[in-house]
């Protein structure tokens, strides 16, 4: 488990927690708000998908205290930064301060890794949420693009 001590709105604890046989099932199911599906998976079972297939890739479920409340995957890239990725959060939980808390759980911990790694992610730039969430979290752009999405690292 990745618990960086951070609660959202409610109140409640949000930790980071590997898939596993007992949980994979609701990370599956998690699903975001209708107008957000043009920036992110419609499911995450995508994302799921997508890490099992992948050697990049490795998805986390996200928990709100004991329940599951959505997904996100990090990546170590060629150069060795490490990258946030997939992150969804079910529609019912939105705008409960998860995301914020799932990043900022997410970036220490990789950042605390052998070497301290630069934490990097990418959003499409008509994402104004994203961009405005990964603003607030110290992300700045890097000039560089990925498939339409706009690279963001963190200050060191």
């Amino acid at each position: 488990m990745i618990d960086d001590g951070h609660l959202d709105r409610l109140g409640r604890r949000v930790t980071l927690r590997p898939v596993d046989d007992d949980n994979w099932r609701a990370v599956a199911d998690v699903a975001p708000r209708d107008d957000q599906r043009r920036f992110v998976a419609a499911l995450g079972a995508r994302y799921l998908l997508l890490s099992t297939r992948s050697e990049v890739w490795n998805s986390l479920a996200v928990y709100a205290d004991e329940i599951v409340v959505g997904h996100v995957m990090w990546g170590v890239d060629d150069d060795g930064s490490h990258w946030i990725g997939g992150m969804l959060i079910d529609a019912a939980e939105q705008r409960r301060g998860v995301g914020r808390a799932t990043v900022r759980t997410l970036a220490a911990w990789l950042s605390a890794r052998e070497g301290n790694p630069l934490i990097r992610l990418s959003y499409h730039p008509d994402n104004t949420g994203a961009a405005a969430l990964y603003s607030s979290l110290g992300f700045q752009p890097t000039g560089d693009t990925d498939d339409e999405e706009l690279i963001t690292q963190l200050r060191p």
